[in-house]
């Protein structure tokens, strides 16, 4: 008899580890799923996130102010073809290009 129950305990001692290694191989391949998972769920959020940004920007675009394009496009016809914002209106008085010479090139 307590050979037949030194037997049943060992047997009953090696089922308890093959049982045991099998529960860990399982909580280890769940483990992975879940973090595979996770992983594809932030990937997926941050995807979602960009699309959400961009299509703010695309609402919110900056789209140019023509009347004052236009406003500042008629003031400066105003000066005439002559005027800059250096010369003015009037344009350049050539008496103040000659060098001293009235003659062509300075002769």
């Amino acid at each position: 008899m307590g050979v037949t129950a030194a037997v049943a305990a060992v047997v009953g001692t090696a089922y308890t580890v093959y049982s045991g290694e099998r529960a860990s191989e399982a909580q280890n391949k769940a483990l992975e799923q879940q973090r595979t998972a996770q992983a594809q769920a932030q990937e997926s959020a941050t995807k979602q996130q960009k699309l959400a940004e961009e299509n703010v920007n695309r609402a919110n675009a900056k789209s140019p102010d023509v009347g004052a394009i236009t406003a500042a496009s008629e003031q400066a016809a105003k000066g005439g073809a002559a005027g800059t914002m250096l010369t003015g209106p009037q344009g350049v008085n050539p008496q103040q290009l000659a060098l001293g010479k009235s003659t062509l090139l300075g002769a």
